[in-house]
């Protein structure tokens, strides 16, 4: 009897709940497959669905490149998944990404998460289709025409030289991942948004800039809006509660955009901040990490007059000018060859198609990884290190397939803002090297994603002042 009771206790603790969860894996692995479309005779790719409902999102968000390495070992170029509440197929390689950027409303349309939606709301332009989205992306794009570029750099250069000025006079460690988004966001707040700083203290901008990174971080997360869920989380009602930051300090922010823009001003602070200081953090990483690739920058301003301590502000910086440096400019593309701050764009399918011999269901969801490309392009010689050289006049890699270097996208759906970023970085790299040496105090850092790159200790780093000797 005894007997008998131990082994109903262990079938019911144990075998019971394990054989009905193995038949939920297959049930869910069963129902996942019959979205295939029985109309097209090629298979679907190879991959896993993961758990019921919530598919493979946890493995994703907790140990992004850990994951998304095995499963390229495991699956190669093109994989199926579950993401984020729908059926995905994630590529990667030219080829498969060309046909991805060149099928916009034809093959794909552009759809990003359920919670990315939420957050950037429904009006922003990378949520917009068809005429919508063109007149959109018109009216962005004249905040970004050449005369309103030309007009940008005095500010960039003056919040640019005052951030690096606070770094040389803390005389110990700075933290530069959470320092350069400081003051990126500043520049975005002054440029993209025209809020001047003298407008708020900086407590209010403090405040702005903790709201705004929260809910940069849950980005992407579960399309479920429960208490401590990334959706529940960065809801504006809840979160303005919870801090006691006045609505009205929220609404200013959106005072100095024009009505058409006011949909996509979370979205340019967004592109206009985050990304350029994931890049901009990676900047001043490779450049420490290779003294070579810094030296021959300087060198590079010095034949331009631009690399004694007052000759940045005293000359007039002009786009003509910014274009010359040709050098700097292929660090920055070296740095986002490497390390793209954004790994990938969302799509779905308008209709079932075929992608390198396997078929895309109509109605899933396709994801084109940026930095995986790069990682897989063949173009590339050592791909691996950092070589700005790559990408310099005469350089056969230079002109090499253009869908195998996508950190801005590519097709219709582009970066808008792709040149006031390489505008920004390249003051920002010149103004760095002209004023600054530095240290990396923890050597190499290890990178995350969440949603842009970005390095684990936030590179603790100590700065110097650059006593010109050349």
């Amino acid at each position: 009897m005894v007997l008998f009771t131990l082994c109903a206790t262990f079938l019911c603790t144990f075998v019971l709940p394990l054989a009905l969860f193995l038949a939920a894996l297959k049930l869910w692995e069963v129902y996942c497959l019959s979205r295939k479309d029985p109309s097209c005779e090629k298979p679907l790719p190879p991959g896993s669905m993961g758990l019921p409902f919530l598919g493979e999102t946890l493995q994703l968000v907790l140990q992004r490149y850990t994951f998304l390495k095995m499963k390229v070992r495991k699956y190669g170029h093109i994989y199926k998944t579950h993401l984020f509440g729908n059926p995905t197929v994630r590529i990667m390689g030219a080829e498969n990404v060309k046909q991805i950027l060149l099928g916009e409303h034809k093959l794909v349309s552009v759809q990003w998460p359920a919670s990315v939606r939420t957050i950037l709301g429904a009006g922003c332009l990378s949520s917009l289709h068809h005429t919508e989205h063109k007149h959109r992306k018109r009216v962005i794009l004249k905040a970004f025409s050449r005369e309103a570029l030309e007009n940008y750099i005095p500010v960039m250069g003056e919040e640019i030289r005052a951030g690096l000025r606070r770094w040389l006079e803390s005389g110990s460690c700075v933290l530069v991942y959470p320092e350069i988004k400081r003051l990126m966001f500043g520049i975005a707040m002054r440029i993209l948004l025209g809020f001047e700083p003298t407008h708020t203290t900086r407590q209010t901008q403090q405040e702005l800039i903790e709201a705004f990174e929260e809910m940069i971080r849950n980005l992407f997360s579960l399309p479920i809006d429960v208490p401590f869920s990334g959706l529940y989380r960065v809801r504006i009602k809840q979160r303005r509660k919870r801090e006691g930051i006045d609505p009205e300090k929220f609404r200013a922010v959106l005072f100095c955009v024009a009505s058409e823009l006011k949909e996509s001003a979370t979205e340019l602070l967004f592109g206009g901040h985050d990304t350029t200081a994931s890049t901009a953090t990676s900047l001043v990483t490779f450049l420490a990490l290779h003294p070579e690739v810094l030296q021959k920058v300087r060198v590079e301003l010095q034949e331009q007059g631009l690399l004694s301590s007052d000759s940045a502000e005293n000359k007039q910086i002009t786009l003509e000018l910014l274009e010359q440096l040709k050098y700097t400019g292929s660090v920055i593309k070296e740095t986002l060859r490497l390390s793209p701050p954004v790994p990938g764009g969302f799509r779905v399918a308008l209709k079932t198609f075929v992608l390198n011999g396997y078929q895309i269901p109509k109605g899933w969801n396709v994801i084109y990884s940026i930095c995986d490309t790069h990682d897989v392009a063949t173009n590339f010689s050592k791909k691996d290190e950092f070589n700005p050289d790559r990408f310099m006049e005469g350089c056969s890699e230079k002109d090499a397939c253009r869908f195998s270097y996508i950190p801005f996208g590519g097709g219709s759906r582009s970066c808008v803002g792709k040149e006031f970023a390489k505008i920004l970085l390249k003051i920002f790299t010149m103004e760095l090297v002209r004023a600054c040496d530095w240290e990396l105090l923890n050597g190499p850092p290890m990178m995350k994603t969440n949603p842009t790159v970005y390095p684990v200790d936030n590179l603790p780093t100590k700065f110097t002042p650059f006593r010109n000797k050349m």
